[in-house]
């Protein structure tokens, strides 16, 4: 299960072009597989996203490249942060889930959320629908893949989805485990109940436990041991060997977009750090450790500023995956 995962969020590196791209993300993963995580992951989108850059700016399509990423690793497992079923007929995404398991000797994760880029959906020809029509659109997808992923050959006669008795020949190499992404605590967390191994959230520190609680309340309502999911939350970091450097490296980042923080305030340059947990391995390790409350079982962690940055990635794996390994706080789950 993902304690640590590296996400990797942005595909645009200073003086990398597209024959160079692909060294640049592999050499990222071998990182990650050689120092203390457990995941790589890569976002599931055709256009960067709006808090990270412009629409235009290189995306790798993410099965392709997470196939390609097993050739390179040997340890991690391998998802998409996370795959949007809108995207694809989930019978075909079990079959596409199934041979990154092939191809990786069983380390294939499906991670999967109800989409929600309306930009991307639109110029490439994909029904967006409203908010209603995508999560009834995911839990039918759900119930068409997972069963496929576990062997079984389902029949749906839904709204949004059909499937009749689908095979997917040959079948996993191992158990491939489910994540569902997302902190909507209505809907969202319920399915992670009801369907789910993990569950990744993405929300500020205090909105944390109102989510773990609904996440809680779900189980019980539905009869799941809440200890039988575990829960990463995203958070984005920035780490070099020294504070100075870290900074640098997000000096140079926020350049590459347009924002000069060596002209700004104090105050104005903290409303652009916020995000980030960024300065040498000791401080992020420090950090790390105070957000590692109960009901947390580890992190996906991106590091767009400086992720292409050669050893910056062992670097993090190093730092945290003493922090992650330790027994975490028993919870009242």
């Amino acid at each position: 299960m993902t304690r640590l995962g590296y996400q990797i969020p942005n595909f645009t590196y200073p003086g990398v072009g597209p024959a160079g791209l692909f060294d640049a993300v592999a050499a990222q993963a071998r990182e990650a597989d050689t120092s203390g995580f457990d995941t790589v992951l890569v976002m599931d989108h055709f256009y960067q996203l709006p808090m990270l850059g412009e629409p235009d700016q290189y995306m790798l399509e993410c099965y392709s490249l997470l196939s390609a990423l097993a050739r390179e690793t040997s340890t991690v497992r391998l998802s998409a942060l996370v795959t949007g079923n809108t995207y694809r007929n989930p019978a075909v995404l079990a079959k596409t889930v199934t041979t990154l398991d092939i191809v990786s000797g069983g380390r294939a994760q499906l991670g999967i959320g109800a989409g929600w880029f309306e930009l991307e959906h639109d110029a490439f020809g994909i029904e967006f629908g409203t908010f209603t029509d995508r999560f009834e659109k995911l839990e039918e997808a759900l119930q068409i893949v997972i069963p496929m992923l576990r062997g079984e050959r389902p029949t749906l006669n839904g709204e949004r989805y059909t499937a009749r008795d689908a095979m997917n020949e040959p079948p996993a190499v191992a158990r491939i485990p489910v994540m569902i992404g997302g902190g909507g605590e209505r809907k969202t967390l319920r399915m992670v109940a009801q369907y789910a191994d993990e569950s990744n959230i993405i929300c500020p520190p205090a909105d944390l436990q109102r989510k773990l609680d609904a996440l809680a309340e779900h189980c019980d309502r539905l009869g799941r041991n809440r200890s039988d999911i575990t829960v990463s939350w995203q958070k984005t970091a920035c780490i070099a060997p020294t504070v100075e450097e870290a900074k640098a490296d997000l000096v140079a980042y926020f350049g590459r977009r347009g924002l000069d923080l060596t002209s700004m305030s104090d105050d104005e340059q903290a409303v652009w750090l916020a995000n980030f947990v960024w300065g040498d391995p000791d401080t992020v390790a420090e950090k790390f450790a105070e957000m590692l409350v109960p009901g947390i079982d580890g992190f996906t962690v991106n590091m767009p500023a400086n992720g292409h940055v050669e050893g910056r990635v062992a670097l993090l794996g190093d730092a945290l995956g003493p922090l992650i390994r330790q027994p975490t706080a028993s919870v009242n789950r």
